[in-house]
């Protein structure tokens, strides 16, 4: 071996172990393990898209509840009503703002933590979004918290505040938040970049989290935080309005416990959960039976019958909204079809649906869950027990031990 092909070797040796080291720096590794794994989905979905979300198998059976299509009464008539009144409330003021919080640029697939993060140091809190999402998605390549696990967090974590989270909200509701001193949180739809997409037909239609801190009527705007677009930012009323209507309309809000009965005024019949379903249920449906229903509309409508456990109705409705058509990543942070298609018996919609969204997100706890009980019904335990152990591993803290749960009925 020549002298310059020795040194050749040994240069390239040393840019390889300093490669090796410099990657093992936390922030480098986290930023370069998140492109990395990025250009590994577009190759792999370049070659094997994952094309539309899948419409329903044929139904050979009706249900022994009352279809879609039977059901003319409104459905929140059909429910318990409750003694609450209808509020009456004082004009807003015309506008309203808070001191916003320090600014957190999320970290990779954190939106969620990060964005709670910003809402509790207006509380006080002094801890940053690797507190939460250490607790509440251990991984970082798991993509979706839901408002169950930020819930959790600020109940365990943050035992000083409470956490409300309601679904139907409207853009009054936000605004006599705000003007009552509550930053809000709202789930909602975001256009991604370019670069982080999944694939060349990717929609790059993702679900993102954002913190209202003030409105405006003279401009019909909000004031937002935005843990990927930036602090203070302004959002229309009407754009808030669309992008938040694919995820129920659901608002979370943060209060300390003294002050629970204002807050209890402020959400007037919404404060109790199943009223607050039941006032969401009859708008759901009442949207389906306009010109402009959309998939989003049934989907909600779906979500909404499925608590309260009106599977095979929901079923249906969450037929109709695959039919009409939904973005890809739908089933990354919403499961409601999983547990309507499981109990009104459709295993095989449950395991084409599951299939879809594993191709999509393979890091999704709850998808994996439910793929496992598809395949546990369809009587292949081997594949059950692994797909639960691999839920377990993308996040050991799943709903309380659920994959667990679901890993004992085969052990």
């Amino acid at each position: 071996m020549s002298k310059k092909t020795r040194n050749i070797l040994i240069s390239a040796a040393g840019i390889l172990l300093l490669t090796v080291l410099v990657y093992q720096i936390p922030f480098v590794k986290s930023r370069l393990s998140w492109r990395l794994e990025v250009f590994q989905i577009y190759v792999k979905n370049a070659v094997n898209p994952p094309g539309p979300v899948p419409t329903a198998l044929p139904v050979t059976s009706i249900p022994a509840t009352p279809t879609i299509a039977q059901t003319s009464t409104p459905i929140a008539l059909q429910l318990t009503p409750s003694a609450t009144p209808t509020a009456t409330f004082p004009p807003l003021p015309a506008q309203a703002f808070m001191t916003s919080p320090p600014y957190e640029k999320q970290t990779p697939n954190n939106c969620g933590p990060a964005t709670l993060s910003m809402a509790l140091h207006m509380y006080g809190w002094e801890g940053d979004q690797s507190d939460i999402s250490d607790l509440v998605k251990p991984i970082s390549q798991d993509r979706n918290v839901n408002p169950e696990e930020l819930r959790y967090y600020v109940r365990t974590q943050a035992g000083w505040l409470n956490l409300e989270y309601r679904v139907g909200g409207n853009i009054e509701l936000l605004k006599r938040l705000l003007a009552a001193n509550y930053p809000v949180i709202v789930e909602s739809v975001t256009s991604l970049n370019p670069g982080d997409a999944l694939g060349p037909t990717d929609d790059l239609w993702a679900a993102h989290y954002l913190l209202l801190t003030g409105y405006d009527d003279a401009a019909q705007e909000f004031t937002i935080q935005d843990s990927y677009h930036g602090a203070d930012l302004k959002i229309s009323y009407t754009q808030l309005e669309e992008e938040w209507r694919p995820f129920n309309n659901v608002y979370m809000v943060m209060y300390f416990p003294q002050f629970e009965e204002e807050m209890k005024t402020l959400l007037a019949s919404d404060w109790d959960p199943n009223l607050n379903r039941q006032n969401a249920l009859a708008a759901s449906q009442a949207a389906t039976a306009t010109d402009s229903a959309d998939g989003f509309s049934w989907f909600n409508y779906g979500s909404n019958l499925v608590y309260f456990e009106r599977y095979e109705e929901a079923a249906l409705a969450y037929d109709k909204a695959r039919e009409l058509g939904l973005p890809l990543r739908m089933f990354r942070y919403q499961f409601g079809p999983f547990l309507a298609y499981f109990h009104s018996g459709r295993n095989d919609d449950l395991l084409v649906l599951t299939d879809y969204a594993r191709g999509v997100t393979e890091m999704s706890e709850e998808t994996w869950l439910w793929y496992g009980y598809g395949l546990y019904r369809k009587g292949d335990y081997e594949g059950a027990l692994k797909a639960w152990r691999k839920a377990d591993s993308i996040n050991p803290n799943f709903f309380e031990d659920q994959a667990q749960n679901a890993i004992s009925l085969v052990q």
